[in-house]
This record gives structure tokens, C-alpha cells and sequence, in this order.
């Protein structure tokens, strides 16, 4: 893969003043082992966000793989996996540094990455270069006897950590005591409120969703999923992300005015019991930082600069943000819109600078760049770095499994019942122009 892709690089440079431009912190540029005894999601978009006591902390990385060079580590990494041949399955998300997704045998979202593992049913390791949620779907979804590894396990999500079960198990509870009297409980009558959760999230918040009639959503088909649950429910609870299900359901024609916010630090979370009632979606207080990041005067700059400019961002930026943008989409959608460009383009993309660099890297006849100015990576997807792929890697070659992700089987189960949910929902169909 083209060296220009590289986030890493590019970050090398300007803190170094070899290049121009700036970064959110200048810590990028240190291996991410400095971070791991570190309460904290490390430097990047979520380095403010608060850190759940509760997450999980990396080990020790030995000290052959923090002082290799990279071209030492690519060349470990490469003999690993001729090693291990087919007994090892290595996924990279869309948002990984490219020296990683230079190793990976499937490289898309969180969802595609998990199907993508199914494809490998006789491999012994799924090694998962992503976060900490993203290995649990891949455990739920593979064969039991596969190890599904994560490099790194401060590779968390903070959208994901900023919705607990304990939360939503309260917030559910709240929810029963205000609706209990307003319900027909008939059989043929809709249920109160249907949990919807995003992919981003723990294998926990799926399982509560299977476990009360819920489904799990991508940012692909959160507007087939959410008519799904409106079949079945007066209201949705939509959880972590507060921006992917407003900026759905406001283009499902939902007024903002029936979209309260649930706060799990305030009682009712924030709201009486009237706006609840009159609810179509409650939103959970979550966000991505990464495309937190992201503004209007950033789009207004775009353009003043590039007349014509198509400005696409992720459905999980900011309302106002998604509004002024000429379209919204999930990493797969930018990623084929650019594809499908067949005149020379300038493209404003709003979403992690990782993959904005590698698609002006790989489509050069267009001028790509991201939206913020600021090369600030997502903090977790930085976790993975080639030194604790190597050590996970090599680990397999001596027979040992490091960072085995496991969901246990009374969440296990509940979970794959919400995301069978979500696979057997389907978009209605649109009629063709010849049956209009």
C-alpha cells in the first residue's frame, strides 16, 4: 500500500517539523505501549472522554516489539502468517493505520469484517484489528472453537463505554414504570418502547436487546431497522449514538420536538414524564469523538475554498453537520461513492482520517481530504499498532492464544437473537419506473 497513506507517517513528520500541519496531540507519535498502564482511551479524538473503571487494560508488550523498527516488525509479522498459513484469519478495520491493514486478509466495517470471518471457518485464530466490541460480534457470530484475538485490549470504544447494561437495565426500568399505565396490553397491541442498539456497542447491550424484543442496528440500515421496531413498538430507545439516531429518524420524517435525550446521571433522564409519553425516539447521551470533531464552519471553509466540493460525512457526525453536507453515509457508502466517481472529483469527507488518507492515496485522479484540518486519529483504533499484531501473531506460532475475546453464553445468546434481528430485517422494496 502506498507509503502516502499513511497516518502514521504524516504524524511522524509534523511533530518532527518535517511537514506542515498539525494534530491533536502531540503523544500520537510515541508507541502506544506508553499509554497501556494509563487509565485512559490515549491520545486522539476520545482522549478527554472519561474511561470506565471497568474497562480493559493491556499488559506488558515485551520489549523486542517495542524497540523493533518497522521494517523488522512487517518482516515478523509476514513470517507469522506464512507460519500459520490457514489457521489464522487477520480482519482490519476501514479506520486501522495502514501499516496494519497492509497484513489483513479482509478490510471493511465492523459488520462486513464479522461476516467476513464466517468465510474461514476453519481457521483456528480470527485476530480482530479493531475494538474491543467488534471482537465480540466476530466471537458471536464464529464457530466455537475459534479464538477470536484483539491485539491490543485497550482498544475499547468510548461511544460504546458511554452506554453501560446497569444504564440501560435502569433506564428500562424508568421507561416500564411511566408507560405501564398508558399500555393496552392486548395481544394484538404494540409494545411501549423497542431497545434498538447500534453495532458500536457491547455484545452486553445486544443481549439486552434480544432479551426484550430489540435488534441491533449498523449505520447502513439504521432507517430499515428502525422501521422494523415501529411495526412492533410505539417508541424506540435508541442506543449509544444520540447523532445516528437523530439524523434517522429526522429523515424518516420524526419532529425533533418527539426525540428526547436520555441522560442515565439524571432521573427519568432528564425528562417528565409527558415528553416520554409522547416520545417516537429516545436518544441516548452518546457520541462518536471522532466524528464530534467534525463542523459547519469546517464545510463553509470547504467550499470557499473548492467550488463544487461534494461533501459526504458519516451519519454519526453532529445534526447540523450531516445537514450542511451534501450527503451522509456509512464508511462503506463514502468508500463506493468515491469509487463510483467516474470524472475527476473534490471530495470534503467527514469520517476518521485513516480512511480519508488511504481513499486520496488509492484515487488520485480526485482531490480527497478530510474535513478537519487536524490529523486526529480515533484513540482506540490507534491501539493497534504492527509491534502488538506481531506479538499476537507469533504468540499463535508458539501455540499460546493472547487476548482471547470470549462473550459468555447468557449474553451470547440473546445477542446472536438481536442481530438475527437485524439480518432477517429487510429495506421495503422500491417499485421500478416500469411498475409505477
Amino acid at each position: 500500500m502506498s507509503q502516502t497513506a499513511s497516518v502514521d507517517t504524516r504524524i511522524q513528520l509534523i511533530t518532527t517539523q518535517q511537514a506542515p500541519g498539525s494534530t491533536c496531540s502531540p503523544d500520537l507519535a510515541q508507541g502506544p505501549w506508553a499509554f497501556d498502564p494509563q487509565p485512559g482511551y490515549g491520545p486522539g479524538a476520545s482522549m478527554a472522554d472519561e474511561i470506565p473503571t471497568t474497562a480493559p487494560r493491556q499488559g506488558e508488550l515485551p520489549e523486542s516489539y517495542k524497540s523493533a523498527s518497522n521494517e523488522e516488525l512487517h518482516a515478523r509479522i509476514r513470517a507469522a502468517k506464512d507460519t500459520l498459513g490457514d489457521r489464522v484469519v487477520i480482519l482490519g478495520h476501514f479506520y486501522q493505520r495502514d501499516e496494519i491493514l497492509a497484513h489483513a486478509d479482509f478490510v471493511g466495517d465492523s459488520f462486513q469484517l464479522a461476516n467476513a470471518s464466517l468465510t474461514r471457518p476453519n481457521a483456528e485464530a480470527i485476530v480482530f484489528c479493531g475494538v474491543h466490541f467488534m471482537a465480540e460480534t466476530a466471537d458471536l457470530l464464529s464457530e466455537p472453537e475459534q479464538a477470536v484475538i484483539l491485539p491490543n485490549l485497550a482498544a475499547g470504544c468510548s461511544m460504546a463505554d458511554m452506554a453501560d447494561i446497569d444504564q440501560v437495565e435502569e433506564c428500562w426500568e424508568q421507561l416500564m414504570e411511566v408507560y405501564r399505565d398508558n399500555t393496552d396490553t392486548t395481544p394484538d397491541t404494540l409494545q411501549p418502547v423497542i431497545p434498538v442498539t447500534y453495532m458500536n456497542s457491547s455484545a452486553a447491550l445486544k443481549g439486552f436487546c434480544g432479551r426484550n424484543g430489540g435488534i441491533v442496528c449498523t449505520s447502513s440500515n439504521a432507517a430499515t431497522v428502525l422501521e422494523w421496531a415501529f411495526e412492533r413498538g410505539q417508541r424506540v430507545l435508541f442506543f449509544p449514538d444520540q447523532h445516528l439516531g437523530r439524523n434517522t429518524a429526522k429523515a424518516m420524517g420524526i419532529s425533533l420536538d418527539r426525540m428526547p435525550m436520555w441522560n442515565p446521571n439524571k432521573p427519568l433522564g432528564g425528562n417528565d414524564e409527558q415528553s416520554l409519553t409522547d416520545a417516537q425516539v429516545i436518544l441516548w447521551h452518546g457520541f462518536c469523538s471522532v466524528h464530534r470533531r467534525f463542523t459547519v464552519p469546517q464545510i463553509e471553509a470547504a467550499r470557499a475554498e473548492h467550488p463544487g466540493v461534494r461533501v459526504i460525512v458519516h451519519p454519526e457526525c453532529p445534526m447540523p453537520v450531516v445537514d450542511a453536507a451534501d450527503e451522509s453515509g456509512s464508511t462503506d457508502y463514502i468508500t463506493k461513492a468515491i469509487a463510483a466517481a467516474t470524472e475527476p472529483t473534490t471530495f470534503a469527507i467527514g469520517t476518521e482520517i485513516n480512511l480519508v488518507q488511504r481513499l486520496a492515496a488509492e484515487y488520485p485522479q480526485h482531490t480527497i481530504f478530510c474535513l478537519d484540518p487536524v490529523v486526529c486519529p480515533c484513540s482506540t483504533m490507534y491501539r493497534i499498532h504492527p509491534g502488538y499484531l506481531a506479538w499476537a501473531l507469533e504468540s499463535l506460532v508458539e501455540g499460546t492464544v493472547v487476548n482471547q475475546i470470549q462473550v459468555p453464553d447468557d449474553v451470547a445468546e440473546p445477542a446472536r437473537l438481536a442481530l438475527e434481528r437485524m439480518l432477517a430485517a429487510k429495506p421495503p422494496v422500491t417499485p421500478s419506473k416500469a411498475q409505477q
